[in-house]
């Protein structure tokens, strides 16, 4: 008799697997609709409005299922305790999956069910990562439980304000969403970006600066809190001046030349660079000199963006054997993956009249770079590691 599992494959042998690969198939599908409604040619019934739906989906839909392959891969490193694998990983996948197909389904089900299927799978998550956690009492890592956790009350309250429960309170949260991931990303940069470019790069040695760091990434909570206060003006540009020149700091303690030589480390480099320039762009949209939705998309598209995609392609190399070296097929979608960023963000700055086609570009660049991602990880998320390891 076959007593195999269902789940007992590859693509369910660990986090990174199963959400990478939903992450990127998100990325394509959701751009895909987005771009349809936006122009017009596609009109839906949906739990969301258009807006709020896209800035949704890209957050706590993509940019959700990296961070969740992410800390299910890592934790089970730092604590050297087992993290979800098998039918149970399913069947968070499946919840997260349900999350995004019940929305379209506005009008058949009761509005409370779909928003109580979306809002469950962040404290789901935070709650199995914090097994293994409190497990080995590796406590530095309750800051990611934190964060989980303040991306669920943002959540909360764009489901609040959609089932009127709340007034006005979805921009509120897509702002503590958006926060609660950069403040996420900055806090593994200090983990990482060090361990990352040392290993890179034979002979290097990182000197740490945890004065840095903590500047970094508190200056950052000061600028999102002021946002969503909210304040402008004066105090809010130099609050985000000051968090721009910090972060520049940090990255450049960091920099090595030669990174610019292994795909795998500039695609990070670059993507915190997007942030950095998020926060220049948040001290100028505070005196209206230009539009904050170009500060929010660097902070997204290029920090988000970038950093994911680079993230998902040096964390699946590494945890399925491989050599941590990406094919010509990635190192063209990490250049295609800036220049979307750079068409949506810095062009429609200085040629506004192109705006449509700015937009048109970035989307196609954006397409092909996760198209390249599927076309070269599909394969790999799917497949056993190469040393015959668990994982």
């Amino acid at each position: 008799m076959n007593t195999q599992k269902i789940f007992d494959t590859p693509m369910f042998g660990l986090g990174f697997r199963v959400f990478f690969a939903l992450a990127g198939l998100s990325a394509l599908i959701l751009i895909v609709l987005w771009n349809a409604i936006f122009n017009g040619a596609l009109t839906v019934d949906n739990y969301f409005a258009p807006n709020y739906w896209h800035a949704h989906e890209m957050l706590l839909g993509y940019s959700v299922a990296v961070i969740a392959g992410f800390l299910l891969t890592a934790v089970k490193n730092w604590t050297d305790k087992p993290t979800l694998t098998g039918d149970k990983l399913a069947g968070l996948a499946l919840l997260w999956l349900y999350g995004r197909i019940l929305p379209f389904y506005a009008g058949l089900l009761p509005d409370a069910l779909i928003a109580l299927i979306d809002f469950a799978f962040l404290p789901i998550l935070a709650y199995q990562i914090s097994i293994p956690v409190m497990q080995a009492r590796h406590f530095k890592s309750l800051v990611f439980i934190g964060l989980l956790l303040l991306l669920t009350v943002g959540n909360g309250l764009i489901h609040a304000e959609i089932l009127g429960l709340c007034q006005n309170t979805a921009w509120t949260g897509l702002q503590l969403i958006v926060a609660a991931i950069i403040i996420l990303i900055l806090v593994l940069a200090g983990r990482l970006f060090p361990f990352f470019t040392e290993r890179g790069l034979s002979g290097t040695l990182i000197i740490r600066n945890p004065l840095l760091d903590a500047l970094s990434i508190g200056s950052a909570v000061v600028v999102f809190a002021l946002q969503i206060w909210p304040v402008t003006g004066t105090f809010l540009a130099l609050t985000a001046i000051f968090a721009a020149i910090v972060n520049s700091a940090r990255l450049y303690s960091w920099y090595q030349q030669r990174i610019w030589y292994v795909p795998l480390l500039w695609i990070l480099y670059a993507g915190y660079g997007w942030i950095i320039l998020g926060f220049i762009l948040t001290a100028l949209s505070a005196y209206a000199w230009v539009l904050p939705s170009l500060a929010l998309h660097a902070f997204t598209l290029g920090g988000i963006g970038v950093l994911t995609l680079g993230m998902m392609a040096r964390v699946s190399l590494g945890h399925t054997g491989r050599a941590l070296k990406v094919s010509n097929a990635m190192a063209i979608a990490f250049v295609l993956i800036n220049l979307a960023a750079l068409l949506r963000v810095l062009l429609p700055a200085a040629l506004p009249n192109w705006y449509n086609i700015l937009i048109y570009g970035s989307t196609l660049s954006w397409l092909a770079a996760f198209s390249l991602f599927m076309f070269v990880y599909a394969p790999i998320l799917s497949s056993p590691r190469l040393d015959g390891q668990e994982g």
